[in-house]
């Protein structure tokens, strides 16, 4: 799993790569830990390239979107693959976020 962030001044963007598993989740949460710190700014999840996730993955995201909402910031998942899709839909999670 790679992940890449990019700041910009409105929003702050996440390319995650690979699958976002049990075994990627420490890592991740490391990597993922800019998001955590939006200050407002929008979040956005590119998963264009992300190929499967965990509940592990979902408890991350889960994370970053409680906390962005807290300072007033939006999370979107960009570019999500019909595999990922389809565990957001068993969990509820699709309800919860908004996608582009």
């Amino acid at each position: 799993m790679t992940i890449e962030i990019q700041k910009s001044e409105n929003q702050i963007l996440a390319i995650l790569e690979g699958e976002l598993d049990t075994a990627a989740a420490a890592g991740a949460e490391v990597s993922l830990q800019p998001l955590l710190e939006s200050d407002g700014k929008d979040v956005v999840i590119d998963c264009t390239q992300l190929e499967y996730i965990a509940s592990s993955g979902l408890r991350l995201f889960l994370g970053i979107l409680k906390k962005a909402k807290s300072v007033g910031s939006r999370v979107v998942l960009r570019n999500v693959n019909d595999v990922v899709k389809d565990v957001l839909e068993l969990t509820g999670f699709i309800s919860i976020f908004e996608f582009e």
